[in-house]
């Protein structure tokens, strides 16, 4: 059994400056990989001004704009292009948890690791559509792989 092209979404998953100076990292991808998530692209990464003014640019303007460029570009993060099935987006922000740590569910990434809005550990895309552009930012088509794990069929209908 195999999912079909699309049935599949795909969302852009940062492990920012604070959690991996934390050294969070491991358990951030393991719970969106418990999840169900499937990783299509990793890396390592510092962001570059450049890159966080086109990230974060629905914020322009905002006066708390510059304080999310200066952190995202603070320390390095690690970059995520995770895919899954239907609801594949939605499933990763419930795991991650509200933006504000204080209303985030116990259980979840923000819930169990996070006090602070802006230090909030993880960024995930919002939406589908959102997913494709951010990881078309972070990532050239050349560093995702498609594949499918042996237990991709006792997971995705």
């Amino acid at each position: 059994m195999s999912m079909g092209e699309d049935n599949l979404e795909r969302t852009l998953i940062i492990v920012k400056p604070d959690a991996v100076q934390r050294g969070l990292t491991g358990e951030i991808i393991r719970r969106l990989e418990a999840r169900g998530l499937r990783i299509m692209g990793m890396k390592f990464m510092q962001v570059s001004e450049e890159l966080a003014k086109k990230h974060y640019a629905e914020h322009e303007g905002k006066p708390f704009f510059n304080g999310l460029v200066s952190y995202i570009t603070s320390s390095p993060v690690v970059a995520l292009a995770m895919q899954g099935g239907k609801g594949a987006v939605a499933a990763s922000r419930n795991t991650i948890g509200s933006t504000r740590p204080h209303e985030a569910a116990p259980g979840s990434i923000r819930g169990d690791l996070a006090l602070e809005v802006g230090r909030n550990l993880v960024h995930g895309s919002a939406t589908p559509e959102e997913g494709l552009n951010e990881v078309a930012n972070f990532f050239s088509d050349a560093e995702l792989i498609e594949w499918e794990r042996n237990n991709d069929a006792w997971i995705f209908e």
